[in-house]
């Protein structure tokens, strides 16, 4: 069996008197896709948000390759390997989706994005730009301004972007929410693609993305993960089809 990658312990947010996550014990091996599912206001951007490092829990622990990075900020956890697809890929909205990919290479380099031309010029960072771009099916979009690209194909380049920082585990917070069937279809083949290779945790609303995608499933229901287990064990949890799959026993 895989190492755990990533834990959490007994993980608890509260704002005010709304207790956001309670008590949140999660595991994510490594090189498997693990979907967090559940209904709206279930606390599914509270968890991925203390995962990320965007928000620090009250009270319990978070683990990364075995070490405890519960204090430590986004920014400091996506250097030790893990990304937030659209938090820490922020997209320049007038550079080329070539562009933003060449940045974020330059980015894993330990270089500033603010030189971006010598990123544009730089074959060192284009070329895995490019590579990346045609795995993830942008390559003959490579040179349009990112503000003109399709709102699907704006969330294939946050991936793309996130991909490009070489990350141990990527974090997708809803990757085809908005598309259109094929450019879902597409986005769901190429997550498809990355399986075994990259160690993924999916929030997604998408329950057929979500089926064909998970080697486990957790579902998180006002705060709390009322159970966890294979795609098939989760279609036949009572509890599960009564408290979010809308069914009766």
């Amino acid at each position: 069996m895989n190492e755990i990658l990533l834990e959490t312990r007994k993980i608890r947010k509260s704002f005010g008197a709304l207790l956001a996550t309670d008590g949140v014990d999660f595991d994510v091996r490594e090189g498997e896709t693990h979907a967090v599912i559940g209904p709206n206001g279930a606390g599914k951007t509270t968890f991925i948000k203390q995962l990320s490092g965007e928000l620090r829990p009250d009270t319990g622990s978070v683990r990364f390759a075995g070490e405890d990075i519960t204090a430590l900020p986004a920014q400091k956890r996506s250097r030790r390997g893990l990304a937030r697809s659209f938090q820490i890929t922020s997209v320049y909205r007038e550079f080329s989706a070539l562009d933003n990919v060449a940045m974020a290479v330059q980015a894993r380099a330990g270089h500033s994005f603010r030189f971006w031309r010598p990123a544009r010029e730089d074959r060192a960072l284009t070329g895995p730009a490019l590579k990346i771009l045609e795995e993830i099916g942008l390559d003959r979009r490579r040179h349009i301004p990112a503000a003109e690209l399709s709102h699907g194909e704006q969330r294939q380049l946050e991936i793309a972007m996130a991909l490009a920082t070489q990350p141990r585990l990527l974090l997708l917070d809803e990757p085809v929410a908005g598309m259109g069937t094929d450019e879902s279809l597409r986005m769901v083949e190429f997550l498809a693609s990355l399986k075994g290779g990259k160690t993924i945790v999916l929030v997604e609303h998408d329950m057929d993305a979500v089926f064909s995608l998970a080697d486990r499933i957790s579902v998180l229901v006002y705060g709390r993960i009322i159970a966890t287990g294979t795609p098939a064990e989760i279609r036949a949890n009572a509890e599960v089809r009564s408290a979010y799959l809308g069914e009766d026993g």
